[in-house]
C-alpha cells in the first residue's frame, strides 16, 4: 500500500528483523503492501538466501524492475499463496489502509511457516502529538477527515483505520501469534514538551484508570497485563511510528 516508507521506518524494521533470524536465514520472504519496493530491496541486499515475494494491490507502484508483484484486494481476499510457505513477511505502513487489519493479521499467520517472522508497523496514534491533536480536533495524527469519493488508497488520505498499540498486539495474539516485541523508529520531538508538561499527570490518571480496571470492570488479566502497562510507556508517548515483531509458534 505505500509508496515510500521512511528511512527510520525502514531501518528500523531491518533491525527487528536482524535481532530475530540469523543472517544465512533462508525461504520464501513476503513484503506485504510492497508499495515501490524499498524495503524488499533492503532485506534482499541483506539476506542473499531468501526469495523474495511481494504483494500489493496495484503493482504500478514497484521500481524494481526484475520483481513480480501479486495483486490481491485485501478488503476481499485472502492472501493468494498455500499455508506455511514464508519464513519472513513484513507488514509496513500498510495495515492502517484496510478495512478489516485483524484479518490481514490472520492471513499473514496462515501463510507463515511454524517458527516464521512477521514484521508490522504503523502510525503510532497514542503519542502524546496524537493524543493532544483528537482531544481538540477529534482526529489522530495521520488520520484527518476523510474525504468523500475517490481517493488515493496508497496515502495518508487512505488512512481508515487508526490501530492503537493494544488493539494491534491484540490482534497478533488473537490470530495465534507469541513473542511480541514492541519497537519505534523514532522518538517524535514535538511529544517532547508536552511529555515534561504532562508526564507526571498521565501516570497519576493513568495509574487510577488501570485500578479502577482492574477492581471494577476486570478487564485486565493475566494474559492482557503487560500490553496494557506499556499505554503510557516513553515508546508509546513520544514513539513516532510502532514496529511489532512476532512469531508464529513453531
Amino acid at each position: 500500500m505505500r509508496p515510500r516508507s521512511t528511512p527510520c521506518i525502514r531501518a528500523e524494521i531491518l533491525d527487528a528483523i536482524d535481532k530475530a533470524v540469523p543472517q544465512d536465514v533462508s525461504g520464501d520472504y513476503l513484503d506485504i503492501g510492497s508499495g515501490e519496493g524499498e524495503l524488499l530491496n533492503l532485506v534482499k541486499s541483506r539476506y542473499s538466501c531468501l526469495r523474495c515475494f511481494a504483494c500489493d494491490y496495484t503493482a504500478e507502484l514497484i521500481r524494481l524492475p526484475d520483481q513480480t508483484v501479486n495483486i490481491v484486494d485485501l478488503n476481499r481476499e485472502p492472501l493468494p499463496y498455500p499455508d506455511n510457505r514464508f519464513a519472513l513477511a513484513t507488514c509496513v505502513e500498510t495495515i492502517e489502509h484496510l478495512e478489516n487489519y485483524r484479518a490481514a493479521l490472520r492471513e499473514i499467520h496462515r501463510v507463515l511457516k511454524p517458527g516464521g517472522l512477521t514484521v508490522v508497523s504503523t502510525p503510532n496514534v497514542l503519542n502524546l502529538r496524537s493524543r493532544l491533536r483528537y482531544l481538540t480536533f477529534g482526529f489522530p495524527s495521520l488520520f484527518g477527515p476523510l474525504p468523500v469519493g475517490e481517493r488515493e488508497a496508497h496515502s495518508t488520505a487512505g488512512h481508515i483505520s487508526p490501530v492503537g498499540w493494544f488493539h494491534l498486539a491484540d490482534a497478533l495474539l488473537d490470530a495465534g501469534f507469541i513473542d511480541l516485541k514492541l519497537s519505534i523508529d523514532k522518538f517524535q520531538r514535538r511529544s517532547l514538551i508536552s511529555f515534561v508538561l504532562l508526564c507526571l499527570p498521565i501516570r497519576i490518571a493513568g495509574w487510577y484508570q488501570y485500578r479502577r480496571e482492574v477492581a471494577r470492570f476486570r478487564t485486565v488479566s493475566a494474559q492482557n497485563d503487560a500490553i496494557v502497562r506499556q499505554i503510557n510507556s516513553h515508546k508509546i508517548l513520544l514513539g513516532r511510528t510502532l514496529v511489532i515483531s512476532a512469531r508464529k509458534p513453531g
